[in-house]
């Protein structure tokens, strides 16, 4: 994997907990301007997870389309956990302003309302915090599963050198023999010229030899 995808993943990841977390307390606390500042570091929070998916959408397409096609599917991933927390901030946005304006209507809220809205705020921080903890250890075995997939392909591509390294061996082995068996037929051929030429000779000269007797047979008697 990009160690650029990863370190911006790993600032993603951190940062995402961070709100979670923020938001998990914020959802706790009563309406007022603590809430409020909450609620607006909250979205600050937002800003720069925005600009951390961009950065890693834009280094995950330039790389190799294998590589791509898998962190572009985590990335939908977090795009999707990021629009839902956004959903959550601009929910606890709109139930404060909602809660101020009921508040200035009746004047006083009801102590029992408020103890049962904390609990379903409280349940739905501690379901919010679950969902961020199951995504980063998602998160972690997928990183986890690409990098044991990039060992097994880089064993895998060692082997195939080797492999590739031996048949050059042979090959140039092969070569070797095809060389000294042309160097053999070579020198043998050059013999068998030069056998030929002396079989020749003796062949003229004992031709030569028996002309000359039967002429001084013929010739001399």
């Amino acid at each position: 994997m990009s160690e650029v995808f990863e370190g911006y993943e790993r600032q993603y990841c951190e940062l995402s907990v961070n709100l979670s977390r923020k938001c998990n307390s914020a959802a706790l606390l009563p309406d007022g301007e603590p809430k409020k500042q909450q609620t607006s570091e909250l979205n600050v929070g937002l800003d720069d997870a925005d600009v951390l998916i961009r950065k890693m959408d834009l280094e995950a397409r330039s790389l190799p389309p294998s590589l791509k096609a898998t962190l572009l599917a985590k990335l939908r991933e977090y795009k999707s956990d990021l629009n839902k927390l956004k959903k959550e901030v601009n929910k606890l946005a709109l139930i404060g302003a909602n809660q101020a304006a009921h508040d200035l209507d009746s004047g006083m809220m009801d102590p029992h309302a408020a103890s049962a809205n904390q609990r379903e705020r409280l349940a739905m921080a501690t379901e919010r915090l679950d969902q961020s903890s199951d995504r980063i250890r998602e998160s972690r075995r997928t990183a986890f599963e690409t990098e044991d997939l990039g060992v097994s392909i880089l064993a895998e591509l060692h082997q195939q050198r080797e492999t590739l390294l031996h048949s050059h061996n042979k090959l140039h082995g092969v070569d070797d023999a095809i060389d000294k068996s042309k160097k053999i037929l070579t020198s043998m051929s050059r013999r068998i010229s030069r056998n030929k030429w002396i079989m020749g000779s003796v062949i003229g000269a004992l031709s030569l030899a028996i002309i000359l007797i039967l002429y001084f047979k013929l010739f001399h008697h």
